[in-house]
């Protein structure tokens, strides 16, 4: 850790070196990038700057352990512990800091949730993810806008298509793919009975034009008159649009747009998404059968969650994390489990490495 750790410290002083060169300057996308390079290389130049600092004070300490004043001695030992925990925290801290860092992390997303096994609570409980992932959302001030929606006829969602615009968006909520459990007494039982539901959800980076390339040539176009709420111009004008991916038979929808070339446009922000979320899961297959665990993986058949009502608990399967404050997680208070997802992916991460 410590060579590479020297070995980020030159190249820090090289991106340093080179952000003074005019040529560097006259050049904007060398220079962006660079200055990306050295906001991150910044964080571990710090934190390894401070870890030697720390290792310099616990030495001098243990000097003073030997030191004949007794005060002194008193004064080192009682010292000497708080040190050693900073230590040790900032080598967790810097192996962090040096695991790859995942190209999708700073963008943006789409989260797709979809009603799956138990019709009508199932869509119900559609509508309550997307209001959770909302209000979790709007306390980190991002920007939540609905791409497609399609709504069941007893109220809830049989699916929606929601973009997430803000800072390190798929970092936060790239684990939230799965399946999501919901164990609940409905509203229209009237034995009392707790009935077992599920939504699926899909976290998907947002692709820019340049992470997929799309032919022409392979995409089918169908528009026709949009349906549902919008009054009457819905039902006259065909500005709906069916966009059909023929290689890969990925089929992405949108109709909320009055204007058909703006619906084509979200259709196909979603469909890039899409098909860059299967060519990742392909190569992730290829790799699984290295892997210790599939943590992370975004594997949409994992039951990855359950949230069950009567005891107002939250269990991620995952990691074996129970909370019980179902109310405040429904409310968007994912602060917890997601903090503790991102940790584990981390350690399971540096296990893989060191192995």
């Amino acid at each position: 850790m410590f060579q590479k750790l020297e070995e980020v410290v030159e190249r820090f002083k090289e991106v340093e070196g080179l952000l003074a060169d005019s040529a560097v300057l006259a050049d904007r996308d060398s220079f962006l990038a660079l200055t990306r390079e050295h906001a991150e290389l910044s964080e571990i130049v710090e934190a390894f700057s401070r870890y030697k600092k720390t290792c310099e004070e616990i030495e001098g300490l243990r000097e003073l352990l030997q030191d004949a004043d007794n005060e002194v001695r008193s004064m080192a030992k009682a010292e000497l512990p708080e040190l050693e925990a900073a230590k040790e925290s900032l080598e967790k801290k810097l192996q962090s800091l040096l695991l790859p860092k995942d190209p999708n992390d700073e963008k943006n997303i789409f989260l797709e949730i979809r009603a799956g096994t138990g019709g009508e609570e199932a869509a119900l409980f559609a509508a309550d993810l997307y209001r959770m992932y909302s209000r979790y959302a709007e306390k980190l001030r991002w920007k939540v806008e609905v791409m497609s929606l399609s709504e069941a006829d007893a109220g809830g969602f049989k699916e929606i298509v929601a973009q997430i615009s803000g800072g390190m968006v798929f970092s936060r909520l790239k684990y939230e793919s799965g399946t999501h459990r919901v164990q609940r007494v409905p509203e229209t039982e009237t034995q009392g009975r707790i009935h077992t539901s599920a939504c699926t959800v899909a976290v998907l980076p947002e692709a820019d034009e340049i992470d997929v390339d799309i032919d022409p040539g392979d995409l089918r176009i169908d528009v026709y008159r949009a349906s549902g709420a919008g009054g009457q111009h819905v039902n006259k004008t065909e500005s709906a649009v069916r966009i059909t991916h023929l290689p890969t038979g990925v089929v992405v929808s949108c109709q909320d747009e009055k204007s058909q070339h703006k619906n084509k446009a979200r259709a196909m922000k979603v469909l890039r998404s899409r098909i860059l979320d299967q060519l990742e899961k392909e190569r992730q297959a290829k790799t699984a059968a290295d892997r210790k665990s599939q943590v992370g993986s975004g594997d949409r058949s994992e039951r990855i969650r359950t949230y069950n009502f009567p005891q107002g608990r939250c269990t991620d399967h995952r990691i074996g994390l129970t909370l019980y404050r179902l109310e405040s997680i429904m409310a968007g208070d994912l602060e917890e489990i997601i903090d503790s997802l991102t940790a584990y992916y981390q350690a399971e991460s540096l296990s893989q490495q060191e192995s």
